[in-house]
């Protein structure tokens, strides 16, 4: 692309008995060899543009600006703490967690001088890196708008192994707005760009996350109020129509003695998927051995997954 400098070249004049010469493009030049001089108007112009200030750049503590105007936003009303200012950056704080198919990093989004939240960006790996190791279970009932999508992603070419790893981002990102919506415990999802989806940081305020169900050791008063706050999530859930997909003690926070679910991105169509009640009884199963073994003997799985099938009119 030429410089501002090159359009205000003169070409030496030509006496009239001369043959003016045209200067020979060459194939690669980026466009035509400019003939002539500037015309006033052009002249005002190109002065106009070096006058331009430079754009501003980004805070030397901040590692990006927000992106907030860009890609999928949370439910509205959007909670009075999430920071949607545009003029807002992201400063990273480190990672709270990493996985085979995602890690998960703590963001603080903030106005300088201003408000700031602390949120919890899930970033999916693309499709060179290794994939839900059980995505062919959990992706039936699932459909893709083009047969040309389907058909990469059931034969797992690498155009299909990329859209599966969209696809987790979109889901999760969904999965959490309808559930939010319904009331469930779920983090608020904040906005999803791409692979990445940004969600509300369950914590303290000063950056400690809220430990999973698996590292405490509650005592019997603390698991029947958990199992109570559970029974009660999975009832939302299955009245939504989906099972967690994989639910375990590991994708359980309790933060103040709140229980919160995470990590949905595979949440099973109870009525769309063919394996959608097995789902929902192994979830039953995992999270009700658990309890057991920390001493609650009022967990039953058998009767967990009835309740769950009731909810989605399964049973």
């Amino acid at each position: 692309m030429p410089s501002l400098d090159d359009y205000e070249h003169h070409y030496d004049d030509h006496s009239p008995g001369e043959r003016r010469k045209r200067p020979r493009r060459r194939a690669f030049d980026d466009e035509p060899v400019r003939r002539g001089r500037l015309t006033e108007e052009e002249k005002d112009r190109l002065a106009a543009l070096r006058e331009e200030p430079e754009p501003l750049g980004l805070p030397e503590d901040a590692d990006r600006w927000s992106t907030w105007d860009t890609g999928e936003r949370g439910p509205e009303p959007h909670p009075d703490w999430v920071v949607t200012a545009l003029a807002a950056v992201d400063h990273e704080l480190g990672v709270l967690k990493t996985g085979k198919e995602a890690d998960v990093h703590l963001l603080r989004r903030s106005l300088p001088g201003g408000e700031s939240c602390l949120l919890a960006a899930k970033r999916y790996r693309d499709g060179d890196h290794r994939l839900f190791h059980r995505d062919a279970g959990y992706l039936e009932g699932r459909r893709m708008r083009r047969s040309r999508e389907m058909r990469a992603i059931e034969h797992r070419t690498a155009f299909g192994r990329g859209m599966i790893a969209q696809q987790w981002a979109v889901a999760e990102f969904r999965m959490l707005g309808a559930l939010w919506r319904a009331g469930a415990p779920v983090p608020y999802p904040v906005q999803r760009v791409g692979g990445e989806v940004l969600q509300e940081f369950i914590g303290e305020a000063d950056g400690t996350a809220a430990p999973r169900l698996a590292a405490l050791r509650p005592d019997r008063a603390e698991l029947a109020q958990l199992w109570e706050q559970l029974v009660d999530a999975l009832a939302v859930l299955a009245g939504q129509g989906f099972a967690h997909g994989d639910l375990s003690a590991y994708n359980v926070l309790v933060h103040r003695d709140r229980l919160v679910l995470i990590d949905l991105p595979q949440a099973v169509d109870l009525a769309a998927n063919p394996q959608g009640l097995d789902y929902l009884a192994r979830d039953a199963d995992n999270i009700t051995a658990w309890f057991h073994r920390a001493g609650f003997a009022g967990a039953d799985a058998t009767e967990l997954a009835a309740l769950l099938a009731e909810e989605a009119n399964l049973g």
